[in-house]
């Protein structure tokens, strides 16, 4: 899902609204869009028709590029805050993405008699929507994090959990029918090595699918909190650089990595939220890129920026709307 390695969160250089160290943020994104360009430039070619919209209202990624690590530690002084226990990302973003598994799976064919691999499954959402329809032995996952991987083996028992990263699986090729990437690709360092290494261990006409959060179109389920804090801090760094966030990139990304009849469509899913703490108090746990830049800041930092998040809310009870790209293909037969 990501490089979770980091342990200290807190910023040593001033990482607060308005201080010194968000200046050189500006620069330093610069560079991390030069950086990540070049997993996807050299591969835009024609692609299938894109597919329908799925909708989904429910009833309640691999490694981030060291680059990006490297630059972010080096402007607000802290990890991506993904090495926090697995209940945080759950509350945090396991509440969307918990919702989008179903879609997901429905658009990449999962079905019973399949052996499928999750990839950056994280503590497992996706994972537990792929047991209920294969079996649990016969789901496979694997993460980047040791303690993600813990918690996903804590909760499947009975399924094979492994800590990889998405560009060195561990297994044979042709180990499964079904490989997928759920809310993973935006944090590769290299999007088509790593989904053509997907493809390696998927049977020949077997399935490769991934999706993203729509970041780039501002249709992610975090789009209202960066918008506000592009505003509140214009020098603070965005998702929306990141690689697959785009409509049209996943697809590109499973051309280049020698995927057959690629197909891309929208998924979303909706929440509904009961007060403002219910969708803030996460926000405050360390979970991702968002919740590393908040706990950078310090106690006036974090008041003044939510003040300025709630005022711009709508009134409790209200439905968040998460969008997310997804592609899939399938593994041609070896020549």
């Amino acid at each position: 899902m990501d490089d979770r390695r980091g342990a200290d969160h807190r910023a040593r250089d001033g990482g607060r609204i308005g201080g010194g160290g968000l200046r050189r943020t500006a620069i330093v994104l610069a560079a991390v869009v030069g950086a990540l360009s070049v997993a996807g430039a050299a591969v835009a070619r024609p692609i299938a028709p894109f597919d329908g919209v799925a909708t989904v209202a429910p009833a309640s990624g691999d490694s981030l590029a060291p680059v990006v690590t490297d630059l972010l530690i080096a402007v607000y002084g802290v990890r991506m805050g993904f090495d926090g226990a697995a209940v945080d990302y759950d509350r945090f973003m396991g509440r969307y993405s918990a919702g989008l598994s179903a879609p997901f799976a429905d658009f990449a064919g999962v079905r019973a008699g399949q052996q499928v691999l999750d990839v950056g499954c994280g503590p497992g959402a996706l994972t537990a929507e792929l047991i209920a329809r294969v079996g649990a032995r016969s789901v496979t996952g694997v993460d980047p994090s040791e303690s993600y991987a813990a918690s996903a083996r804590e909760r499947f028992p009975a399924s094979r959990i492994e800590v990889a990263t998405a560009g060195a699986l561990p297994f044979a090729d042709d180990d499964f029918d079904a490989t997928l990437a759920q809310l993973v690709v935006h944090f590769m360092t290299d999007p088509v090595h790593d989904l053509r290494e997907m493809a390696r261990v998927t049977r020949s006409g077997g399935v490769v699918a991934a999706c993203v959060w729509d970041h780039a179109g501002g249709a992610s389920p975090l789009s209202r909190f960066w918008d506000v804090l592009s505003i509140v801090d214009p020098s603070a760094p965005r998702e929306s650089a990141l690689p697959g966030t785009s409509e049209g990139q996943l697809a590109e990304y499973l051309v280049g990595a020698g995927l057959d009849d690629v197909v891309e469509s929208a998924l979303t899913v909706r929440v509904l939220h009961p007060t403002f703490e219910d969708w803030w108090t996460p926000y405050l746990r360390g979970a991702g890129p968002v919740g590393s830049y908040i706990d950078a800041l310090d106690d006036d930092g974090r008041a003044a920026l939510e003040v300025s998040v709630r005022a711009a809310m709508p009134a409790a009870p209200f439905e968040v709307t998460g969008s997310a790209w997804a592609a899939r293909g399938t593994v041609r037969a070896a020549s």
